[in-house]
């Protein structure tokens, strides 16, 4: 097996801590002791001038004066001594260091101390672990590089922990024995190894099962979404925290640890694209990762789940719904036996509620876990318990209802409806029976919610692009610059299978006539002259024209003020205007964004993004998660809408943006109009960049302007007031 390149830093054979002390209650101390508590091979070095030796060890004036080679160097020094060790250790050929220290100084000079180690630490192909984090624990490997040991369990479990908080990573390594933890690490600043390369790593144990992320951004995209979709093949679950997402936290995070944290829809595009499970808090992490590694997969269906009362039943629905979790529809054969054990005026239902008036509870509840869990519509099991330690009420439920889980091959957890209970005996018990307690009715539902997510994600297999020609005939006129007018966007559009109307460009008074006579029904004529990309700012749309006169005298006033190139085209048929576009995010690069269009767009915030190319079944999915999706359905006696048209012209816009993004600064199709015989777009606006093609975006929210009043329907006819 190739060895990873992280192996100095995370495996090394020799380990220098500078800094050490001989005060007990210092971080000198417990730091180097934490190496030797953890039963590291490799030799280890102490370094500190102020000392010949600590505790029988001896001890380096500093790194150079160490007799053997040194691969890594635990630098235990605040910032204003960091950057002369720093210098020393890429002097004496150290390969890896791990920094805690903050790496601000008052009064910075430019470039500032953080700049500074950077470039170093890439010159010298230096890996750093940090700064301002609280190090790492490979228990797999046996190193320890922390400021304190002793405050975690040092066995060897099924979870991978990668914090970009040193204080989150601590709390977590500090629970009850639910999580076991084979590697963890605070990865702090990320002057050189990021998140996505511990990832990497993690995923070279045979120990890892599961993933868990605290980030407050993705340094690395590219890398990030290597190693996710590898994580995903090799179907391990990652679960990720995302901070900095209201303004005063990004601000926060920038000041905290140099984190850019990009825009947050973003964020939440990527990580449904690779099935990175996104959860809101530290209780929903810790749930959602008990059970990705518990040993059973869930089944298809929804869930079924047991409680002890009717209030209790009805939080759980509530917050099933909240997070859509689904409840299996179970058999007449399953309802017959939960009415055979029920006492008196309890539902046969799926959630059950089983206490009554608690007369032989044991045997009631035993009996309708396994007739819920043996049901063939049951995807996996809940049984809300509030369990605690030295409760025997309902421990002996808990044998038989792991042995029900075993039977039937399916996941189940405990959970307790009202949390911060103590229950670590039996937390840790459960955890080794393969069966999760988790504290909190909210944090068990989202990683039910998280597990059935991660069941139904699929691969997709977006729309074939165009033939190379077509595509290297788009980039030859994308590079020659000058925005395309909307005749030219929209025979872009078609050309990546987009349906779009097909109008023809005007300049004179013969070319109208043309025009008049080759297009039946009512007309759109719109001004086309270069440099109003957005029509309706300088009034050049008029919608519902009839007659050849009609058209006349309104390209005549609108040439009078705008000039003579015009585009006439026949009025699509009225349904639901939506809303394609192209989104450059700084971190990742061209999105894909589908929102409410026309008027809607200026005045409704409803629009998601997501990662090109798509096809057709995540476009119907995006469409579905918006508000305006519900407009599709018909409304007020409206036909329903041909969703099917119209996330097939979705994922066939996703592909052009997957080909061309790169080299089109703004680019909508808007409005989109999806009624009930398909789908067309009647505008386009598509703009170059300006500099050429760009590799790395460095705009995070670089959307074209939403227009309004381009709309190929009368504004009475838009669906407006529906929204109230």
């Amino acid at each position: 097996m190739t060895e990873h390149r992280l192996r100095p830093l995370l495996n090394p054979r020799s380990i220098a801590v500078v800094g050490a002390s001989a005060n007990r209650e210092s971080f000198g101390w417990t730091s180097w002791r934490a190496i030797r508590e953890i039963g590291h091979s490799g030799d280890l070095f102490l370094v500190n001038p102020r000392y010949d030796e600590i505790d029988g060890e001896r001890c380096y004036p500093d790194i150079a004066s160490i007799d053997r080679p040194v691969e890594h160097a635990m630098l235990n020094v605040s910032n204003p001594y960091l950057e002369r060790v720093f210098d020393e250790a890429i002097a004496a050929g150290v390969k890896a260091v791990t920094i805690f220290a903050s790496c601000y100084l008052a009064n910075e000079g430019d470039p500032p101390l953080l700049e500074r180690l950077k470039r170093k630490s890439r010159e010298a192909s230096l890996l750093v672990c940090g700064g301002n984090g609280a190090g790492f624990v490979n228990r797999q490997e046996k190193v320890q590089v922390t400021l304190a040991g002793g405050r975690s369990s040092l066995d060897v479990g099924p979870v991978t922990l990668i914090s970009q908080s040193g204080s989150i990573y601590l709390g977590m390594l500090q629970t009850d024995g639910r999580l076991g933890f084979n590697l963890t690490v605070t990865s702090g600043q990320e002057i050189t190894v990021t998140a996505s390369d511990y990832m990497d790593y993690a995923l070279g144990l045979e120990s890892t099962r599961a993933i868990g992320l605290v980030l407050e951004t993705i340094r690395d995209a590219a890398g990030f979404r290597k190693v996710a979709e590898r994580a995903r093949e090799r179907e391990v679950p990652v679960v990720a925290i995302k901070v900095a997402r209201a303004p005063e936290s990004i601000r926060m995070a920038r000041t905290h640890s140099g984190a850019l944290a990009g825009n947050d829809a973003a964020y939440d595009a990527v990580f449904r694209h690779h099935a990175v499970q996104r959860v809101d808090d530290v209780d929903a992490l810790i749930a959602t990762l008990q059970m990705a590694v518990q040993p059973r997969r869930f089944w298809p269906g929804g869930i079924v789940a047991l409680t002890d009362s009717g209030g209790e039943r009805e939080h759980l629905v509530d917050l099933a719904h909240r997070h859509n979790v689904p409840f299996a529809a179970i058999s007449q054969t399953t309802t017959r036996r939960l009415e055979a054990c029920l006492d008196y005026g309890l539902e046969a239902t799926n959630p059950v509620d089983a206490w009554g008036t608690g007369k032989n509870f044991v045997e009631t509840y035993v009996e309708c876990w396994d007739a819920l869990m043996s049901d063939p519509g049951s995807a996996g099991g809940l049984w809300v318990a509030d369990i605690r330690d030295f409760d025997v009420f309902r421990r002996p439920c808990i044998e038989p209802a792991r042995t029900i889980a075993e039977r039937t091959g399916k996941p189940m957890c405990f959970a307790n409806c009202v949390p911060a209970a103590i229950v670590h005996e039996t937390a840790r018990e459960l955890a080794a029976a393969g069966v999760p307690l988790i504290d909190g009715l909210d944090a068990a539902v989202t990683a039910f919610s998280r597990m059935l997510a991660l069941r139904d994600h699929r691969t997709m297999q977006p729309p074939d692009p165009p033939s190379d020609a077509v595509i290297a005939r788009w980039r030859s006129r994308l590079a020659e610059g000058g925005a395309l007018d909307e005749a030219e966007g929209l025979a872009l559009a078609r050309d990546f299978g987009c349906v779009t109307t097909e109008p023809v460009i005007v300049e004179a008074a013969s070319d109208v006539t043309e025009a008049a006579e080759r297009f039946d029904g009512p007309l759109v004529l719109k001004t086309a002259m270069p440099g109003h990309h957005h029509k309706s700012d300088v009034d050049g749309v008029r919608l519902g024209i009839e007659g050849k006169d009609a058209l006349l005298d309104a390209w005549h006033e609108m040439a009078s003020r705008l000039g003579p190139r015009a585009l006439v085209a026949p009025m699509a048929p009225p349904g639901v205007e939506m809303m394609f576009g192209l989104v450059h995010d700084e971190t990742f690069g061209p999105l894909v964004l589908v929102a409410a269009g026309g008027v809607l767009a200026e005045v409704v915030d409803d629009s998601l993004l997501a990662v090109p190319p798509l096809d057709a079944e995540a476009a119907l999915d995006l469409i579905d998660g918006l508000r305006a999706g519900r407009l599709l359905d018909g409304v007020r006696g409206r036909p329903a809408s041909d969703r099917r048209a119209l996330a097939e012209m979705l994922a066939r816009f996703s592909v052009l943006v997957h080909c061309l993004g790169h080299m089109i600064a703004e680019l909508d199709l808007n409005p989109v109009i999806a009624g009930a015989d398909g789908a067309i777009a009647v505008d386009a606006l598509v703009v170059p960049q300006p500099e050429g093609p760009r590799k790395v975006m460095n705009s995070p929210w670089r959307t074209s302007r939403l227009r309004s009043t381009t709309a190929a329907t009368p504004p009475e006819q838009v669906w407006f007031r529906s929204w109230s």
